[in-house]
């Protein structure tokens, strides 16, 4: 059995980054009563993080192995 490439390590580590984005802590830090350019906090994150896990995913496939 071959060892796993670059690029399946580096999808496991945006897996694990994933996971720490959107577990409890992470989501209890942004829930206040706050808003960013009028949209509350807690969305305002959930947004942010999504795009840039779904950015980081697109760099990460895109990239040659």
């Amino acid at each position: 059995m071959s060892p796993p490439s670059g690029r399946a390590a580096r999808l496991v580590c945006l897996f694990l980054l994933g996971l720490l984005l959107f577990n409890y802590p992470m989501l209890a830090v942004f829930n206040v009563s706050g808003t960013v350019l009028g949209v509350p906090t807690l969305y305002a994150y959930l947004f942010f993080a999504w795009s840039l896990v779904i950015g980081l995913a697109a760099i990460v496939l895109h990239a040659p192995d």
